[in-house]
């Protein structure tokens, strides 16, 4: 199920960007990503890809592709787990992760924390579905901790990264992570980007805040 709100148009520089940064990424990171292929079925087999349905721009679906860091039964393993341990439940109920997920596997454990398992997506931002910078994808049961900001969040293309995961990731709570998101759509600018980029960067090779 979709939520479709007036059709938006993606600002000419920021598409030229995305498409320009994208096609820059995976050529550098061709390397890693035939690497994390090769181990992803060694370790586990196929499949090495894993897309799910998220909320894009204007509310429309779209396959936001990773690398695939979960056993290949990850929903039953997720049901039986939040079905026998009322803490995590609660904990997924109010922030849809885990801080200690039964279905990551340890190679997944690693290219999550890493952000590896992320790369996949710039093939996302190529076919128009994301962008590099934005609120992270969302899935539509996510829909109600927006509340009233849930059309700012559909105003923009999701991003690879964004304020989020700059700003603490795991360590805050889904209102701030909210809060962060309309904070950005109402105040973005290339500028903004840029620091988001580079601040990325940052993040990632300290692993602050990594899940």
């Amino acid at each position: 199920m979709a939520v479709h709100g007036a059709a938006t148009t993606v600002p000419l520089s920021k598409r030229v960007f995305d498409k320009v940064f994208a096609v820059a990424a995976l050529v550098f990171f061709a390397p890693f990503i035939l690497l994390v292929a090769a181990a992803i079925l060694i370790a586990d087999g196929r499949p090495v890809f894993y897309g799910h349905r998220r909320v894009g721009l204007d509310g429309r679906s779209f396959q936001c592709l990773k690398f695939r860091t979960m056993a290949r039964n990850s929903d039953i393993l997720l049901q039986k787990h939040l079905r026998d341990d009322p803490a995590a439940r609660a904990e997924w109920q109010a922030t849809r992760k885990l801080s200690r997920d039964p279905r990551v596997n340890c190679l997944g454990a690693f290219l999550r924390k890493t952000s590896l398992d992320e790369l996949p997506q710039f093939w996302n931002v190529l076919r128009g579905e994301m962008s590099v910078v934005g609120p992270r994808p969302v899935v539509i049961e996510e829909a109600t901790f927006y509340k009233g900001h849930f059309a700012d969040y559909i105003s923009v293309l999701p991003g690879v990264t964004g304020a989020w995961q700059v700003s603490g990731r795991s360590n805050t709570t889904y209102d701030e992570r909210v809060s962060m998101d309309v904070d950005y759509v109402r105040n973005r600018s290339f500028w903004g980007d840029m620091r988001i980029v580079l601040k990325t960067v940052s993040v990632i090779l300290t692993q602050k805040g990594a899940c």
